[in-house]
């Protein structure tokens, strides 16, 4: 039995309207909060909110039955809260029982003190947001937030496109270390199955896992040793060959059991198939690495970078490399964000295995379709080519695309225009929307997997289009607030 809004008050209860929010502070939470009581507040918003939410109810679920599940109001407002403090969900947890505001936002009251969140429940019930769900609700917040600000829907949108690099919670790969890290995972998921059933085969796994540790810190020792200069050279590359071969022949090995171990276990029937596929799938990366070793150390052949896997645990991490002083290489994957000139994100893309120059028209598409009012948009270098150009003027009615190398005369006209000019200046605010993004979450992801990743990346947008809106509205609060303080002093 799951409720977007449970509508059954309880005794001591206060309603959201009556949450007063002091205009002067300086903090996050009163701009999120005050964005979403907006958004509860206002009937038209709050019914759409509403029904956006209720998809989230899987459709063969009957509400009147089963244990009660977190209301889904509750769970919009932990997980924006999460976001837009850049937090991890013990933060969350310790907040959600002990901040008077938030859980007056969550709908508790004076007499509810010993209503408590638990920490699982609440990441289980933030996971429930799927991206596609979050994108409806970004686009009635930007509404609402185009309608603060009194602005006519009819109005035309400018847009400012970029991309930045969201970093995935992985270390920094090196063949040697993805190796260590999927075969640690083989032995000890297998030796987590084996143990319980009587099979002695795994009994020295935490010793054969320190093993293979060993084997890695001698590696990286060697690789750091000055040896590797002058007339030792040689010597120092033989030493490296050897100790690579050892340690690949000693995984190997250990592998090798652990497939067969993994063979056997299947006629298990208490063994779950999915605990199985996840070791196969950890044998799979491991067995990649260990040939990766072989061919660049040993055969002295280089690796194909589409070839190359960069953590094992986040799969889809990118090696990105965009020429940043002092930012050699990020380790993520790139996002790609339309912002208008109010400072609301319209759309974002994450971009899988692609360049800016490939998402430039489905990015205006894709925001014309949510906002058709879009009609001017501004890019930098990275997103140009000549099916761009041709392609965008046909979306939009002014297009500010500068063009790479050698400009045509024709060119150099179209790009010396004043609209072109403004339009170019004004494409550096658009730096200010990541800078935010990142400060409210997309600095580093900490979920799990592609889905995690995308839902990560949803959820801080929408919290600070949120934020957003909660710092018009504060805004124009502090302006009652001063105008009021001035007639005081004037009576």
């Amino acid at each position: 039995m799951r409720y977007v809004e449970n509508p059954q008050l309880v005794l001591g209860e206060d309603k959201i309207a009556r949450i007063q929010f002091d205009p002067r502070s300086r903090d996050d939470i009163p701009q999120l909060l005050m964005g979403l009581q907006h958004l509860y507040l206002t009937p038209s918003l709050r019914e759409q909110v509403f029904a956006i939410l209720e998809t989230a109810i899987p459709p063969h679920v009957d509400p009147s039955n089963g244990r009660p599940g977190m209301e889904l109001w509750k769970v919009l407002v932990l997980g924006s809260l999460r976001l837009s403090l850049n937090c991890d969900y013990d933060r969350v947890h310790e907040l959600a029982n002990n901040h008077k505001t938030l859980r007056q936002m969550l709908g508790h009251g004076w007499l509810d003190e010993e209503c408590q969140y638990s920490l699982q429940t609440i990441k289980d019930n933030v996971r429930l947001l799927t991206p596609e769900i979050l994108d409806q609700i970004n686009q009635v917040v930007i509404k609402a937030g185009h309608r603060a600000l009194k602005k006519s829907p009819a109005d035309v949108l400018k847009g400012r496109c970029d991309s930045f690099v969201v970093e995935t919670d992985v270390h920094y790969p090196t063949d040697i270390t993805l190796l260590f890290d999927a075969s640690r995972q083989v032995i000890e998921r297998t030796a987590k199955l084996c143990i319980p059933l009587g099979r002695t085969e795994w009994r020295q796994s935490a010793y054969q896992v320190r093993q293979l540790k060993r084997r890695v810190r001698a590696i990286e020792k060697l690789k750091r040793s000055k040896r590797g200069q002058g007339d030792q050279q040689a010597a120092h590359r033989l030493e490296l060959r050897q100790a690579h071969g050892e340690y690949v022949a000693q995984a190997s090995a250990l592998l090798d059991k652990a497939r067969r171990s993994v063979a056997e276990l299947r006629a298990e029937p208490q063994i779950a198939h999915d605990e199985l596929q996840v070791i196969e799938d950890f044998l799979a990366h491991a067995h990649r690495q260990a040939s990766q070793i072989m061919e660049r150390v040993l055969w002295e052949q280089a690796i194909p970078h589409e070839e190359k896997v960069f953590s094992v645990y986040e799969p889809h991490t990118e090696w990105i490399s965009k020429g940043k002083a002092g930012v050699p290489v990020e380790l993520g994957l790139k996002v790609c964000v339309m912002e208008d000139q109010y400072g609301f994100i319209l759309y974002h893309q994450v971009m899988v295995k692609s360049q800016d120059v490939d998402v430039a028209q489905e990015m205006v598409r894709a925001t014309q379709a949510r906002f058709a009012h879009l009609r001017a948009c501004s890019f930098d270098q990275g997103f140009h080519s000549p099916t761009n150009q041709q392609a965008l003027r046909g979306l939009l009615d002014c297009v500010i695309l500068p063009k790479r190398g050698k400009l045509s005369q024709e060119q150099r006209a179209y790009q010396q225009a004043e609209a072109f000019v403004q339009g170019r200046r004004r494409h550096a605010a658009v730096e200010s929307a990541i800078n935010a993004l990142e400060v409210h979450g997309l600095d580093v992801c900490p979920d799990h997997g592609l889905d995690g990743f995308e839902r990560y990346v949803a959820l801080a947008v929408v919290s600070r289009n949120l934020q957003k809106l909660g710092a018009i509205l504060q805004g124009r609060a502090r302006h009652a607030l001063r105008r009021a303080d001035a007639r005081k002093c004037a009576a």
